[in-house]
């Protein structure tokens, strides 16, 4: 039986005159693009521009919210209550709507960004705040998770579809979560190290930490990083290998999830 997966990025991320990553040849490779609503970064310019172009490569359009911080590209934590966080996010998904609404598109899927992905990993409350932001605007959007967190228990709990998620270029601690980018290294930078946990991760079910312990990993879908310069050679060089081990890399709304 062929293995399929979605192979996303987090695009969309300049803002007004400044541009952040190289959407458009990333688009040529991804399936489905993760956006930047306009808090952590984005605007509705950028929006406009990234949505019409995924359309044109035929790629699937999700919205990437995050923290309400622009100075610190909202990699910063910060505590709120879950319901001004659940609003906070449906703000977001109806962004991005509509600026899908413009070329016949709609969101199919939502992917917290940084920090608020980070803390919703552990975070039960926020993880619940996302998934009813989502199952209140659109229920059939997908939440895409951490594999293991506290997000994908809130989607499955809520009855919403779940799409685990690994990182092509982010190495993990020993229990699976991701290892801070305060630790030197823990950024992949080299294309072959990314290509090889990719196939590691989808063919063989496994993750190595960056101590090197072994660790059991369902996903569906692997997310690049647009905002970094090495984007577009590690996805590309992730796409290649996964078709090389036979993988069929599909939209993630055609995607059969649970």
């Amino acid at each position: 039986m062929t293995i399929s997966v979605n192979l996303n990025a987090d695009m969309g991320e300049g803002f007004g005159a400044y541009d952040i990553g190289d959407d458009d040849e990333i688009l040529k490779i991804i399936r489905s693009a993760s956006i930047a609503c306009g808090f952590h970064a984005g605007d509705p310019l950028t929006m406009r521009h990234v949505v019409q172009r995924a359309k044109e490569e035929g790629v699937s359009i999700g919205a990437h919210p995050g923290f309400n911080d622009l100075w610190g590209f909202g990699r910063r934590r910060i505590d709120m209550k879950p319901d001004e966080l659940e609003y906070l996010i449906a703000y977001q998904i109806g962004a991005l709507s509509a600026m899908a609404a413009y070329v016949g598109e709609k969101v199919t899927h939502l992917k917290p960004h940084g920090a608020l992905n980070n803390m919703a990993a552990e975070n039960a409350d926020y993880a619940m705040a996302i998934g009813r932001a989502i199952k209140s605007v659109d229920p059939e959007i997908i939440y895409v998770t951490n594999f293991g967190s506290e997000m994908e228990k809130a989607g499955r709990k809520l009855g919403l579809k779940v799409a685990r998620e690994g990182y092509c270029d982010r190495q993990y601690n020993d229990d699976g979560t991701l290892a801070s980018r305060k630790i030197a290294g823990t950024v992949i930078k080299d294309p072959a190290a990314a290509a090889k946990q990719v196939v590691d991760m989808v063919v063989n079910g496994v993750i190595t930490s960056r101590t090197g312990k072994r660790i059991e990993a369902r996903v569906d879908t692997l997310c690049v990083h647009g905002d970094e310069p090495t984007g577009v050679a590690i996805a590309r060089a992730a796409r290649q290998a996964l078709e090389a081990a036979g993988v069929k890399i599909v939209r993630l709304p055609d995607m059969k999830l649970g």
